[in-house]
C-alpha cells in the first residue's frame, strides 16, 4: 500500500472512530471530546496500532507524521480564543480576567512547587529539585481546545463562560514566562550558572513578539479581506491567514546568544483579537472558519489521544509523583480563581466553578515538557509526569468542565440541538406556510 493511501485511510479510521465513540458518549451524557481522546487511545499505538495493519489504526510513526494538523487545528482554536478578546466585552471583564488569569496561574505553580519540593525531600532518588519546579510550571497551562469544544458543543453562555475563556487564553502567556523562568533556574541547578537571557529576556521576547506578530497579520487580514464580498472567499482568506501565522510562527532565529522564537497560539490568538475588533462583520465569518474545522478538530483530538503514553502506568514513582501532581495542580487551579474571582466581585458562580473549568491540561504542557528533555533524566521525569496528567486530566477534564458550567446555569437542556431536526422543523414550518396561502 502507497503511504499517501495508509495515511488517508489512517485519518478516515481516526475521523470514523471518533465520531462513532461520540454517539456512544453522547448516550451516558459525556462531551464530545472526551470521546475523540478515547477513541484515540483505542485506536493509538498501545492498542489497535500495535497490530501494524493498515488502515486499523495508528502507529508512532504516523503519529509522528500527522504533526501538522495539531499545528493547524491549535492555530484556529487560538484564533476562536481571539474572538472572546472583543473591547465592548473587556471593558466589563477585562480587569476581572486579568487578576483572575495572573493570580490563579502563580498561585497553582506555588501549591505544586511545594508539594513537590516536599515530595523531594522524602523521594530525592525519584524526584530531584529541578524536575519539581519545572513541573510546577508546566502545572500553569490549560488546554483552551478541550474547553473551547465543551462549549461549542453545548452552546454555554452566560457569566461563567464570558470569563472563562479569557481566563484560559491568558494561560498561555502566564504559563510561556513561568516555564521559561522556572526552566533556566532547574538548568543552573544542574549547571550551577545562571543565564539571564534564558530565564528572563527570551521568554518576555517570545511574549511580545508572538503578539507583535498576530497584530501584523490582523491588520493585514482586515485589510486583504476587504477585497473580496462573496462568503466562501472570504473564508477562504480567514483559513489562509491562520495558516500563513502558523507558519510564521514555526520560525526559530539566533541573535547573538538569545534564541528567538514565537508562539503560535499566542499569534493566532491575537489574529483573531485584532480581525473581530476591526472587521464590522467578523462575528460571521468567525463562526463559518469554525464550522471548515469541525472536522480538523475531530481528527486533532483522535490523534491527541493516540499520543498519550500507557507506558507511563507501569513505572510506580511516575504514578506516585503523579497523582501528587494532579492533587496539588488541581487544588491550586480551584482554589487560586475561586480566591482571585472572590477578590474582583466576581458572581457567585464564579467563584464557585470557575476553577473547575481550569482543570483540562494538554497541547501546552505538553510543549513545555518536550522542552523540559534538555534536561537529561530530570527532563525525562517531567515528560512522563506530564504525560500522565495529560492523559488523566483530558479524559475527565472535559466531562467537570460540563458539570461546573450546567451547576452555573450556562449550559441549559435546550442548547443541544440537532441539525436533523432543526431540518425537519424548517420543512414543517414551509410546508405549513404554503399550506396558509393555498
Amino acid at each position: 500500500m502507497s503511504q499517501t493511501a495508509s495515511i488517508l485511510l489512517s485519518l478516515s479510521t481516526a475521523l470514523l472512530a471518533g465520531l462513532l465513540l461520540s454517539r456512544l458518549a453522547k448516550k451516558v451524557q459525556l462531551p464530545a471530546v472526551t470521546a475523540y481522546l478515547v477513541a484515540g487511545v483505542l485506536i493509538g499505538p498501545f492498542l489497535l496500532g500495535a497490530l501494524n495493519v493498515p488502515g486499523i489504526g495508528i502507529t508512532n510513526t504516523q503519529i509522528e507524521d500527522f504533526g501538522i494538523i495539531a499545528d493547524v487545528a491549535l492555530g484556529f482554536i487560538a484564533f476562536s480564543m481571539g474572538n472572546e478578546f472583543r473591547l465592548a466585552q473587556l471593558k466589563k471583564i477585562g480587569k476581572q480576567a486579568t487578576v483572575i488569569g495572573i493570580f490563579q496561574a502563580l498561585f497553582t505553580t506555588i501549591i505544586v512547587d511545594v508539594c513537590l519540593i516536599l515530595l523531594h525531600l522524602i523521594m530525592p532518588d525519584k524526584l530531584s529539585l529541578s524536575a519539581a519546579l519545572v513541573l510546577g510550571a508546566v502545572a500553569t497551562a490549560t488546554a483552551p481546545a478541550a474547553t473551547l469544544m465543551v462549549v461549542r458543543q453545548y452552546k454555554a453562555k452566560g457569566p461563567l463562560t464570558d470569563i472563562l475563556l479569557p481566563v484560559v487564553a491568558l494561560d498561555d502567556a502566564v504559563g510561556l514566562i513561568v516555564f521559561a523562568v522556572s526552566f533556566g533556574i532547574a538548568k543552573s541547578l544542574n549547571t550551577g550558572a545562571i543565564d539571564i537571557l534564558s530565564v528572563v529576556l527570551e521568554p518576555l521576547l517570545e511574549v511580545v513578539l508572538s503578539l507583535v506578530l498576530g497584530f501584523i497579520m490582523g491588520m493585514l487580514f482586515t485589510l486583504c479581506e476587504q477585497f473580496f464580498h462573496s462568503r466562501s472567499k472570504r473564508m477562504a482568506v480567514s483559513v489562509t491567514f491562520v495558516m500563513l501565522t502558523v507558519a510564521i510562527s514555526c520560525l526559530k532565529f539566533q541573535v547573538g546568544g538569545i534564541h528567538i522564537g514565537f508562539s503560535s497560539l499566542l499569534a493566532c490568538m491575537m489574529l483573531g483579537t485584532v480581525f473581530c475588533n476591526f472587521c464590522d462583520f467578523s462575528e460571521e465569518l468567525m463562526d463559518r472558519a469554525d464550522r471548515w474545522t469541525a472536522p480538523i478538530l475531530i481528527l486533532f483530538f483522535v490523534i491527541s489521544g493516540a499520543e498519550l503514553d500507557l507506558s507511563v502506568f507501569t513505572n510506580i514513582a511516575v504514578v506516585i509523583i503523579g497523582i501528587v501532581y494532579i492533587a496539588s495542580r488541581s487544588i491550586g487551579k480551584y482554589f487560586g480563581a475561586g480566591i482571585s474571582a472572590k477578590i474582583t466581585k466576581c458572581d457567585a458562580n464564579i467563584v464557585k466553578y470557575l476553577g473547575i473549568t481550569l482543570l483540562p491540561q494538554a497541547g501546552v504542557a505538553l510543549g513545555m515538557a518536550i522542552k523540559a528533555i534538555e534536561l537529561g533524566s530530570e527532563g525525562a521525569i517531567v515528560r512522563n509526569i506530564t504525560l500522565f496528567a495529560v492523559l488523566v486530566y483530558e479524559i475527565v477534564g472535559p466531562y467537570l468542565t460540563k458539570i461546573a458550567l450546567t451547576k452555573a446555569g450556562d449550559i441549559k437542556s435546550e442548547g443541544k440541538t440537532s441539525a436533523r431536526h432543526e431540518h425537519a422543523a424548517k420543512k414543517a414550518a414551509e410546508a405549513a406556510g404554503k399550506h396558509s396561502q393555498h
